[in-house]
C-alpha cells in the first residue's frame, strides 16, 4: 500500500515541496493547508491574518543509546541503495564500507548528517518506511502496535517524524528504561537469591559448626570429671605418702642409732681389711712378674711370626724377580707409541656413564689410583676456542696440573698431530702430554691408553666426541664429557 511521505518540522518548505513526490514544486498540489496548519498554499509560514511568522525549530530530542543505535544501522543499510548524487560528501565514503563495518565505523557520520541534513533524513526515511512495511504506515499514522518493539518504532518515528514523533520516542526511551529497569531488578532479585542461598549455606555451615562445639564441649566436660576424679585420687595417694613419711622419720632415728654401731664395727673391720690388702698386694706383685713374663713369651711368638711372614713374603718377591715399579701403564703406550708399535689388551664389560657433571668428575677422581684421560682439542675448542691453538694446550695443560696437584692422580692429555710439537713448556708434575703419530687419530691413541690398563683400574675419559666415548666405555672406562671438566678447571 503507498506510505504517505514523512512529515519533518525542521525541513524549510521550500525543500519539504521540492522533496514531495508528484508535486513538480506547485504548493497548491504538493501541501494541504488543512494538514499542515500555519503553512500557506505558496510555502510561505502564515499566522492566523496569512501574514508570515518565522517558526523556530525544536532542538532534537535526547535519544536513549539502543534507539541511535538502531536509527544508525537502517540508516547504514539503505544508505548504498541511494543514487550517488543523493549522498552527502562526508557518507560517500562510508557507503562504501561492508555492511558489519558501515554502521560501525560511519555511525558518527550517520548520525550528524541525519541531525543537519532534513532532506537526506527524508530521502533516507523513504526507503527505511518502505522496508518497514505494516510497521512503517502504523508509525506514519502517529500510533505504535502494542506488539512492536519499542526501539524499532522509537527509530522508524525519529526518521519519519509524523505527527507526535517526539512523544513516540519519550514513549519508547521510557519503555527501554524500564526494560533496563526490570534488567537490573531481576540481577537484584538474582542477586539476593543468591545471597539468600549463601546466608543458607552458611547457617547450615554454622549449624555444622555448633553441633561440633557443643560435642567438644562435652568432651572437654568428660575429661574435666576425668581430671577431678585424678585430682581426688592423688590427694588421697599424697595423704598417704605424708603418713609413710611419718613413719620413715621414725625409722631413721632408730636406724641412726644402729649406723652408729655398725660405724664401729666397720672400723674395726677396716682395719682388718687393710691388714688383708697389704697380704694382696704382695701377691699382686708376684702376679705382675708372672704375666710379664708371660707378655714376653707372647711378643716373642708374634715377632717370630711376622719375621717369618716377611722373610716369605721377601723369597716370593726373590722368586719371582720382581723389580719396584717406575713406569705406569700409560708409559708403556707412550712409548709404544713413539715407537709406531700397538699394544692391545683385553677390555672389560662397561661400566660407566656420559655426564657433563662436574661433581661425578669429582667421584670418579676420588677413586683410588684413578688415571683421567683428556682428548685436548675436543676439549679446548669447546671451551675456548677463540685462542690460537699453542694458547688453547697451554691453558688446558696448567688447569691439568692443578688437578694432578689436588688429588694426586695420573693425567694425560692426548693431541691430534702428525708430530711432536715444538717449544711446549714444561708438562705439571703428574701431567703426561702425547701427540698423535702420523696416520693415526686422538681418538685412537686414547682407546690404546685404555686398554693398556690392568682390569679394575678406574679410568677416566673426557670427550664430548660419542664415537670415543662409546669406544672407551666398551673397554671399562668412565666417559665423561667436555663441559664437565671445564666446569672442573673453572673452580680451580
Amino acid at each position: 500500500m503507498p506510505l504517505p511521505e514523512p512529515y519533518d518540522d525542521h525541513l524549510p518548505q521550500e525543500d519539504l515541496v521540492a522533496a514531495t513526490p508528484g508535486t513538480g514544486g506547485d504548493a497548491a498540489e504538493g501541501l494541504d493547508p488543512a494538514d499542515h496548519p500555519g503553512v500557506g498554499v505558496d510555502g510561505d509560514p502564515t499566522d492566523a491574518s496569512d501574514e508570515p511568522v518565522e517558526v523556530a525549530p525544536e532542538p532534537e530530542p535526547v535519544l536513549p543509546e539502543p534507539v541511535r543505535q538502531r536509527i544508525v544501522a537502517l540508516t547504514a543499510a539503505v544508505l548504498p541503495g541511494l543514487p550517488a548524487d543523493e549522498v552527502p560528501v562526508p557518507l560517500r565514503r562510508v557507503a562504501k564500507f561492508a555492511p558489519n563495518r558501515r554502521a560501525r565505523l560511519g555511525a558518527p557520520a550517520i548520525a550528524a548528517q541525519l541531525t543537519g541534513d532534513p532532506l537526506f533524513r527524508q530521502r533516507i526515511t523513504a526507503r527505511v518506511l518502505a522496508d518497514a512495511g505494516d510497521l512503517g504506515a502504523a508509525v506514519m499514522d502517529g500510533t505504535a502496535p502494542a506488539a512492536a518493539d519499542p526501539v524499532e518504532v522509537a527509530a522508524l518515528a525519529y526518521l519519519a517524524r509524523p505527527r507526535g514523533w517526539r512523544e513516540l520516542i519519550e514513549a519508547s526511551g521510557a519503555a527501554v528504561r524500564a526494560e533496563a529497569d526490570s534488567a537490573v531488578v531481576a540481577e537484584l532479585v538474582r542477586e539476593a537469591e543468591q545471597r539468600a542461598t549463601r546466608a543458607e549455606h552458611d547457617r547450615a555451615v554454622a549449624r555444622v559448626e555448633a553441633e561440633k562445639l557443643r560435642d567438644e564441649v562435652a568432651r572437654v566436660r568428660e575429661e574435666l570429671g576425668q581430671l577431678r576424679e585424678e585430682n581426688r585420687q592423688l590427694g588421697r595417694t599424697l595423704r598417704e605418702i605424708q603418713a609413710r613419711e611419718r613413719k620413715a622419720t621414725e625409722l631413721l632415728a632408730t636406724e641412726r642409732g644402729r649406723a652408729t654401731r655398725a660405724a664401729a664395727d666397720a672400723d674395726a673391720e677396716l682395719r682388718r681389711a687393710r691388714a688383708r690388702l697389704a697380704e694382696a698386694e704382695a701377691a699382686a706383685g708376684v702376679a705382675r712378674a708372672s704375666a710379664k713374663e708371660a707378655r714376653s713369651v707372647d711378643d716373642a711368638r708374634l715377632w717370630l711370626l711376622l719375621e717369618t711372614i716377611g722373610q716369605a713374603a721377601v723369597g716370593l718377591r726373590r722368586e719371582l724377580a720382581l723389580e719396584p715399579v717406575e713406569r705406569m701403564p700409560a708409559d708403556f703406550v707412550a712409548d709404544a707409541f713413539a715407537d709406531q708399535s700397538t699394544a692391545t689388551a683385553a677390555g672389560t664389560a662397561a661400566r660407566a656413564r656420559d655426564t657433563d657433571d662436574p661433581a661425578r668428575l669429582d667421584q670418579l677422581l676420588a677413586l683410588p689410583r684413578a688415571h683421567l684421560v683428556v682428548d685436548g682439542y675436543n676439549v679446548t675448542k669447546r671451551g675456548f676456542g677463540e685462542m690460537s691453538l699453542e694458547q688453547q694446550r697451554k691453558r688446558l695443560i696448567t688447569g691439568l696440573g692443578g688437578i694432578a696437584a689436588q688429588t694426586g692422580d695420573e693425567v694425560t692429555v692426548v693431541f691430534d698431530g702428525a708430530e711432536r710439537m715444538h717449544g711446549l713448556p714444561p708438562a705439571p708434575r703428574g701431567v703426561r702430554v702425547l701427540f698423535s703419530r702420523k696416520g693415526e687419530t686422538a681418538d685412537e691413541l686414547i682407546r690404546r691408553l685404555v686398554r693398556a690398563e690392568p682390569s679394575g683400574r678406574p679410568v677416566v675419559v673426557v670427550s664430548s666426541d660419542r664415537e670415543v666415548a662409546d669406544g672407551v666405555r666398551r673397554h671399562g672406562a668412565y666417559p665423561l664429557g667436555a663441559d664437565s671438566l671445564l666446569r672442573r678447571l673453572s673452580r680451580s
